[in-house]
């Protein structure tokens, strides 16, 4: 079957809603229009995607792995229309992604220095997908933690993140000032794993409701401070390696001349590595395997 586009985007509009009503209003159509549309759209594809009750409209388990994978569809389309609407105009367009937490402006005006006729999108990732933009066509380059597949990618270390425990402010342990691995035993551990979310927001929801703990790179404790959280250093946790990666195909121009600009400058913030030789294709480094989740 061909996928409806328009059908897939009122289908995200009421999953983010939960709401036919409230859905049709952000599209601005008539929610009878919009209710028959995904009904359609369920028939078109063989399955239910919401359950529906007289109080609330909730995800299938179909609906929710279509959801997860209708951002991408919608994202990948639009940015293939804007290039190609920017290549009508001339345009030179970069597409910079980055992992929650990790920060990408001084990279960016670094480059802009010498390139200021470049317009530059940043893509925020979720914190699960790591290097999925690079390989799909949503982003030329992208500043990681591993652990990801980095085959056909070629990537530069940047540095080193320690990882917190993160816990509500209700825990035993919230008033130790550190813990070790040990001290986590037992503990329900919110990951990829055990419970994918759609967001650090709903992860850090879950972690202050008391449905778990996560272990988080220090800089998205820095970026989510919140009262009814508390992060706490986890003494033997091995740390994490960050990196900019770019597709091992990508032409010589705009990518791998952000990447040498980003290098440099994420690493003098950073603390990292010196940039004394350039990085060669398919060069990777690899830090131990620990889940940046």
């Amino acid at each position: 079957m061909d996928l409806d586009l328009r059908k897939l985007r009122y289908f995200v509009a009421v999953a983010e809603h939960r709401n036919f009503g409230r859905a049709a209003q952000a599209l601005f159509i008539a929610q009878p229009v919009l209710s028959r549309q995904i009904r359609a759209f369920e028939q078109e594809l063989g399955c239910p995607l919401f359950t529906r009750t007289t109080r609330s409209v909730e995800l299938t388990p179909a609906g929710k792995q279509l959801y997860d994978e209708a951002s991408r569809i919608t994202t990948v389309v639009d940015g293939a229309l804007q290039r190609v609407h920017g290549a009508q105009r001339g345009e030179q367009r970069l597409v910079v992604a980055f992992s929650p937490g990790l920060h990408v402006s001084d990279a960016i005006r670094a480059f802009t220095a010498s390139h200021p006729k470049v317009v530059i999108d940043v893509f925020p990732l979720r914190w699960w997908e790591r290097d999925a933009p690079l390989r799909d066509g949503r982003a030329h380059v992208a500043y990681l933690r591993r652990p990801f597949d980095d085959s056909g990618l070629r990537t530069v270390p940047i540095g080193h993140e320690t990882k917190v425990a993160c816990l509500p402010v209700t825990h035993p342990l919230a008033g130790r000032r550190a813990l070790t691995s040990t001290d986590l035993d037992g503990e329900p551990i919110l990951d990829a794993k055990t419970r994918r979310t759609s967001s650090l927001e709903e992860k850090f929801e879950l972690i202050a409701s008391g449905q778990g703990i996560a272990l988080v790179p220090v800089s998205i404790a820095n970026s989510y401070s919140r009262p009814d959280l508390v992060y706490r250093t986890v003494t033997d946790a091995l740390p994490v390696e960050t990196c900019l990666a770019v597709p091992e195909s990508s032409c010589p121009g705009l990518a791998p001349d952000f990447l040498d600009i980003a290098t440099a400058t994420l690493r003098r913030h950073t603390g990292g590595p010196e940039a004394e030789e350039k990085p060669k294709p398919g060069a990777t480094s690899r830090a131990p395997a620990a889940s940046a989740n």
